[in-house]
Order: structure tokens, then C-alpha cells, then sequence
């Protein structure tokens, strides 16, 4: 009998370092997934554009293998890398993160660059050139996936940084969490994205004048939300890899832009709207970090085409 209540007892235990640690796991889960949010933006505006040119019965479809392989990218590829490195080479991890930093800073400036340009990609003329349904649709949907993996790679190792304190088994089961939950997010509102335009002309078929004209809306602001959404995607780009870059600087010895920024927030204190005013000037000076730094990756990209070029003539 004693020796029953001894393992109750160690089951009462057990089951309250469980809940402690599934609350540990909650929150540290949570705390990442917010850290990530501008990738996943990013990722969120970046996806409907692969679904361009699909019959509207192959877009879900189409979203759930995107998700799928992001997921697969995420838990089966990602996560063991960047737990190894966390648990044998933590200092690797601050240049890791800078580094993907550095690349969102360059695809941000790279759209912008496009933008100014007036470069129209011509991302789905193989539409028309290939034949075989089937084959266009495994083609983006792994072109989708293969985006995906890098824009997934900095979600997961922002999401490490925040829980990098952790306990091995903490952060392993924090990062499934954020990459389950940030997975479910970002296709679920792609998804809904997509399916908003289906939702309004369905709407404007209806005998009510009112439901007609809701449903017109909703197709016409369509584009218009697409549109948003690629400038806000851009804006969190350039701000996440700003704001990266400066904070890994910071960590390995360089304070002075985020000293920089830290005076220029002292500045306002004291005054209305102090803590607003405060986020913004982090946020735009973040971003001209990330307008500085992508442009100058953009500028290299972009003239060392031309010297292998040159190379060759000689």
C-alpha cells in the first residue's frame, strides 16, 4: 500500500512539472511567434502569388501541399540543424540571424529596386508553355516550397533566439509549437486571401441588392489588398532585417547604431504618444538600416553579372 502512494505521489509530480513546463513551452512559444511576425507577413504576401493562373477548384489544394512542405521544411529540415548549433555552437547563432537578416534586407530592397525600376517579372509565362496541367502545378508548388524554406529558416531561428535559455527539450517542443502554429497562420489566412474574390462573385449573385453590392466590393478590393499587403510584406522585410542586424552588431561588440537609436527614443520622452513615437523612430531607423544594407546587396547582385561578363570578353 505504501508503496502505491509513494507512486502516486510521483505521479502527482510528474504531472505538475508537466503542466509547468507546458506552460513554459506556451509561453516561450508564444513569445517567438510574435518575434517572427514580420517573416511571416512576408511569408503571408510572398504565397498568392504562386496560385496566379489555377482554376479556383485547385487553389486549396494547391495552399494545403505548399503548407505541407513548409511544414516538412520547418520540423524535418530546420530544426534539428538549428538545435544542434543552439546546444554545441550557441555563438554561431547571433551571425546565423544576422545573416538572415542581411537576406531580408536584400529581398526588400531587391522589390523595391523592381518596384522603381518598372521590371515586370514575368513569374507565370510558363503558363502557356507547358501543356500538362499537372506539371505547371508540381512546378510552383515547389518553387513555393523552396521560397518558403528560407523565409521559414529565419522564422525559426528568430523564434530560437527567443528561447535559446531554454532547456534542450523546452525549446525543441517551443519550435514544433511556433512551427505548427505559424504554419496554420500563414496558409489559413493565405486561404482566406484567395478564396475572397470566389466569396464575392458568389455574393454578387445573390437577389439581394445589398448582398450584390458587398459582393462586388469584395472583388474589387481584391487587388487592392494584394497590393497592401506586398508593400506591408516589403516595409517588414526591410524593418525585421534592420532591426536584426542592428541588435546582432549590438551582441557582438559594434553598440554604436543601437546606441544611436536608443538616444533618438530619449529624445521624445516626455512627450504625447512617447511609446508610439518611440516604436516608430525604432522602426524607421531600423529600416534604413535595411534600405542601407539591401541596397548595397542589390547593388553587388546586380553588377556581378555584368563583370563575369566582362570577364569573359577579356
Amino acid at each position: 500500500m505504501s508503496g502505491l502512494v509513494a507512486l502516486l505521489d510521483d505521479v502527482a509530480v510528474i504531472a505538475k512539472l508537466a503542466a509547468a513546463s507546458l506552460d513554459d513551452i506556451g509561453a516561450a512559444a508564444g513569445k517567438a511567434s510574435i518575434k517572427a511576425v514580420g517573416v511571416v507577413v512576408d511569408d503571408t504576401a510572398v504565397t498568392p502569388s504562386y496560385l496566379q493562373g489555377f482554376s479556383p477548384a485547385r487553389e486549396l489544394p494547391i495552399i494545403w501541399k505548399i503548407a505541407k512542405g513548409s511544414l516538412r521544411n520547418k520540423i524535418v529540415f530546420i530544426l534539428p540543424v538549428i538545435l544542434l548549433l543552439s546546444q554545441f555552437l550557441p555563438w554561431a547563432m547571433t551571425p546565423l540571424l544576422m545573416l538572415g537578416g542581411a537576406y531580408l534586407c536584400y529581398e526588400g530592397a531587391e522589390k523595391v529596386y523592381a518596384l522603381l525600376a518598372g521590371h515586370n517579372k514575368q513569374e507565370h509565362a510558363t503558363a502557356t508553355a507547358l501543356t500538362n496541367a499537372a506539371e505547371y502545378e508540381q512546378q510552383m508548388v515547389s518553387g513555393a516550397i523552396r521560397t518558403d524554406f528560407i523565409l521559414s529558416a529565419e522564422i525559426m531561428v528568430i523564434a530560437l533566439a527567443e528561447v535559446a535559455s531554454q532547456q534542450l527539450l523546452i525549446r525543441a517542443l517551443s519550435l514544433i509549437a511556433v512551427a505548427l502554429l505559424i504554419t496554420a497562420l500563414v496558409y489559413g489566412v493565405v486561404a482566406f486571401i484567395v478564396k475572397m474574390d470566389d466569396v464575392g462573385l458568389k455574393l454578387a449573385q445573390s437577389s439581394s441588392s445589398a448582398t450584390r453590392g458587398l459582393g462586388r466590393g469584395l472583388v474589387k478590393a481584391m487587388p487592392v489588398i494584394m497590393s497592401v499587403l506586398s508593400v506591408v510584406g516589403t516595409a517588414a522585410m526591410l524593418w525585421v532585417g534592420g532591426h536584426i542586424l542592428i541588435s546582432g552588431a549590438n551582441t557582438l561588440g559594434w553598440h554604436a547604431p543601437a546606441e544611436l537609436l536608443h538616444h533618438a527614443v530619449e529624445l521624445v520622452h516626455g512627450l504625447p504618444l512617447a511609446n508610439v513615437l518611440g516604436w516608430l523612430i525604432e522602426t524607421l531607423g531600423s529600416a534604413v538600416v535595411g534600405v542601407l544594407v539591401g541596397g548595397v546587396l542589390v547593388g553587388l547582385m546586380h553588377l556581378r553579372p555584368h563583370t563575369q561578363k566582362d570577364a569573359e570578353v577579356h
